[in-house]
């Protein structure tokens, strides 16, 4: 029973990153990325992705077909959500761009999901077969951890995002403050050799 409990478990997860892509990696400046994902056709495909940081948070993304034809092109995108259908068998192809930057780099997460999941009860031994309420609550955990995966990779990008804003910000204001000490240490000096440049002339003139 155990060994029973245990393969389904592992028969579940395996199903549920079968047809999906997920990555976070560097984009350099003036460098060009690019994936390629076998789709079928007729299957349905959703290309989504963010700019977690560097520079502006943008970057170019292009996305071709096994023919070369362009499905999606967009410049300068911070994050975005494509979803479209193969029209023939064959590589496809996606691209990510930072050719426009001269010397920042950038983080980018992406999720190329292609096609739909098959429901675990066909999976499990046919539409005729009746599911145990262990296999049931198998089943529904897995939709439900589906569903809290998502929320926390997006939370997790949101946090990331406003982890590396609040970092240049505190960096800004640890130079603007450096600079502010600078100056005050430069104008308190200033104002004692003009004072003492200031009775030294008085007491001359006496």
């Amino acid at each position: 029973m155990y060994l029973r409990i245990f393969v389904l478990c592992v028969f579940i997860i395996f199903l549920s990153i079968a047809n999906a892509t997920e990555l976070t990696f560097e984009l350099e400046d003036n460098a060009r990325q690019c994936f390629h994902e076998d789709v079928k056709k007729g299957t349905k495909a959703t290309l989504e992705f963010q700019v977690i940081s560097g520079g502006q948070y943008d970057v170019d993304v292009i996305l071709t077909g096994p023919s070369g034809h362009s499905l999606y092109d967009e410049r300068k995108k911070q994050y975005d959500s494509h979803t479209f259908t193969a029209e023939k068998d064959g590589e496809y192809v996606f691209c990510f761009s930072n050719e426009f930057s001269t010397f920042t780099h950038k983080v980018v997460y992406f999720d190329f999901q292609a096609g739909d999941e098959e429901p675990k009860w066909k999976s499990m031994g046919g539409e005729n077969t009746a599911l145990t309420s262990l296999e049931m609550s198998s089943v529904t955990m897995h939709e439900s951890l589906k569903v809290v995966v998502d929320y926390q990779t997006h939370h997790r990008l949101r946090e990331a995002t406003a982890r590396d804003r609040a970092e240049y910000l505190n960096e800004r204001v640890q130079y603007w403050s450096i600079g502010e000490s600078v100056l005050i240490v430069i104008l308190s000096i200033g104002q004692v050799f003009v004072l003492r440049r200031f009775f030294a002339e008085k007491r001359s003139n006496i």
